[in-house]
């Protein structure tokens, strides 16, 4: 009797310790991008990037084989003030129309304590890739309900400087250093999508 359960209990501690990694597709609905800066010391205005697409391939097992791929399309930009969104897309910052979208790719992930990660990587903006490291915190894996499918939830921060991208304007007095935080959450794709 014992060695039946020995058995099944080693094959399922077998199951856990070497399960493959998963690729989750970014879910964007649950996916906010938020940058934050100061204006000449009077406010700290955000804006919203959504529409976020890519997706995460998350390896407890060997954390090192995890990476991420996310593009951020300018179209999503919100800072709820139709007039500031414009002016953010114009050649004075973004320039949507010559690149319409942000990316991001990573380069290397590193456990950093219990449920953090460094994932380092290269961020594009306005045709400029510089490295960039975002400090996260795994928030949930495991079966979503309502997809009943495989997902896992991240949140993450950075400061990045807009002179590295060519979006000085008004620098300094507007801060050259925006704070960008990030929520997401990212499903296990059905095998039709």
């Amino acid at each position: 009797m014992k060695r039946p359960l020995l058995a099944a209990a080693l094959a399922l501690a077998s199951t856990v310790a070497f399960a493959a990694p998963l690729t989750y597709k970014i879910d964007a609905n649950h996916t906010d991008v938020v940058a934050s800066w100061s204006h000449f010391g009077f406010s700290n205005p955000i804006a919203h990037f959504g529409k976020v697409d890519g997706s995460i391939t998350y390896d407890p097992a060997n954390v090192g084989a995890s990476k991420v791929e996310v593009t951020i399309p300018l179209s999503g930009l919100n800072s709820h003030v139709g007039d500031f969104d414009d002016h953010l897309r114009s050649a004075d910052f973004f320039d949507a129309e010559k690149f319409p979208n942000i990316t991001f790719k990573s380069t290397s992930v590193k456990a950093a304590g219990k449920g953090k990660l460094k994932v380092t990587g290269d961020l594009t903006i306005k045709g400029v890739t510089k490295p960039v490291v975002l400090d996260v915190t795994i928030n949930k894996t495991g079966v979503q309900p309502l997809a009943k499918r495989e997902a896992a939830g991240f949140s993450a921060t950075t400061t990045v400087k807009r002179t590295d991208f060519g979006l000085g304007l008004y620098a300094p007095n507007v801060s050259d250093q925006v704070k960008l935080s990030i929520t997401t959450e990212a499903i296990v794709p059905k095998a039709d999508e």
